[in-house]
């Protein structure tokens, strides 16, 4: 099997039906991750198979629970420490009803996405160097995947939550230390557990809000 029917199968197990043309994005997304592995350390993954499923599968894990949480609507997400842009440009070519801006605080990871917006014409996804604590928004859902402790993660990026808005953290095993350390204007509305295709390790996601007073 090629490389898009690899990724066009582990989306059909997630649930996830791409459109014509994603699923050629995708692939084309892991070969410029390749690419410039070669030179930047983008991500500690190197391997084809395991770039799969450790970044494209599992981002695409979060597209359906994201996709409720909107309703289809057309919001602004912010991805916190994006890396190499996972989830951010994953969610980008398979939401493009989503403006998506990833921020890292390496200028040559938020270079990276921006090469990558431009060579996948992606005309909703930006690549930001900078700090998230500088970002003033507003964005309607703000997300992480491996990126801080969910206090910090909430207390660095707060200033730029929309009203109304969401954090959505993407962690391992369920948190439960981590949640009891949430500061106490910042309350969890759902925890959801992921079942990434091939992947065995437990995958779950963290969503919170502020707390009404």
């Amino acid at each position: 099997m090629s490389l898009e029917a690899d990724i066009e199968a582990g989306a059909a197990a997630l649930g996830l039906d791409l459109e014509a043309g994603q699923g050629e994005r995708l692939a084309g997304y892991l070969a410029l991750i390749e690419k410039w592995n070669r030179v930047y350390n983008l991500t500690a993954v190197r391997d084809p198979a395991e770039m799969l499923t450790h970044h494209v599968l599992d981002s695409l894990a979060v597209v359906l629970p994201l996709r409720r949480q909107t309703e289809g609507r057309p919001v602004r997400l912010l991805d916190v420490g994006s890396g190499a842009g996972l989830p951010g440009v994953v969610l980008g070519i398979c939401c493009p009803e989503i403006e998506v801006d990833c921020v890292d605080a390496v200028a040559k990871k938020a270079a990276f996405i921006q090469q990558a917006a431009g060579a996948l014409r992606l005309g909703n996804v930006r690549g930001v160097h900078g700090r998230v604590e500088s970002l003033a928004g507003p964005y309607d859902v703000i997300c992480s995947r491996a990126f801080a402790s969910l206090a910090d993660f909430v207390s660095w990026s707060g200033g730029a939550l929309a009203e109304g808005g969401a954090w959505l953290a993407m962690k391992g095993k369920y948190p439960a230390d981590e949640i009891a350390a949430l500061p106490a204007g910042v309350e969890v509305f759902h925890v959801e557990p992921l079942k990434v295709p091939g992947l065995e390790a437990e995958r779950c996601l963290v969503w919170m809000r502020r707390a009404v007073r």
